[in-house]
């Protein structure tokens, strides 16, 4: 169980930020030529990211799922996003490029992404007996205690605002 953090955190994070899945789903197995480029384009992308934090990057987690990959990333600002996916010299844009080329519409490869913006204070997350992970690996990992110890306070919950339903 090594990186196992016994109890309960949370991530702390007070400015907006953003939440973008992104992934790919291999629909026919046998057109490894179109997939596997697919897949490795990801790579230079990410290393790009964590070597240049100033792009708004925050961080990352990969998901394996049968037939695909997927990548939950946590970004600063939606501009920040954009920006580097529509920057020519950044790998993101040839990368496209090339998938839109050599896959299109052929339907041997799927790709999907998600973007979410979430404002200042209107998140919430909860770690027990985990490694930092998620939200908290990509901003601040802290104890579940106070003021963060139920998702109704993590959410900060104020007088103005509606209610927001609770699981725990």
């Amino acid at each position: 169980m090594t990186g196992v953090i016994n109890g309960r955190y949370t991530a702390s994070m007070d400015e907006p930020f953003v939440v973008f899945m992104i992934g790919m789903r291999i629909n026919r197995l046998l057109a490894i030529r179109k997939w596997l480029p697919t897949t490795r384009a990801m790579g230079p992308m990410l290393r790009e990211l964590y070597k240049h934090p100033e792009k708004g990057f925050l961080g990352a987690e990969f998901f394996f799922y049968w037939p695909g990959v997927a990548i939950l990333q946590y970004w600063r600002s939606y501009e920040d996003l954009e920006r580097f996916a529509r920057n020519p010299d950044d790998p993101h844009l040839p990368a496209w490029r090339r998938f839109n080329k050599t896959v299109g519409s052929d339907g041997s490869v799927g790709i999907f992404h998600e973007t979410y913006v979430v404002e200042a204070g209107r998140h919430e997350a909860i770690y027990s007996n985990m490694p930092v992970f998620g939200l908290a690996k990509a901003t601040e990992h802290v104890p579940a205690k106070g003021r963060l110890e139920t998702a109704r306070r993590r959410l900060r919950r104020g007088e103005n605002e509606p209610a927001v339903p609770s699981p725990e």
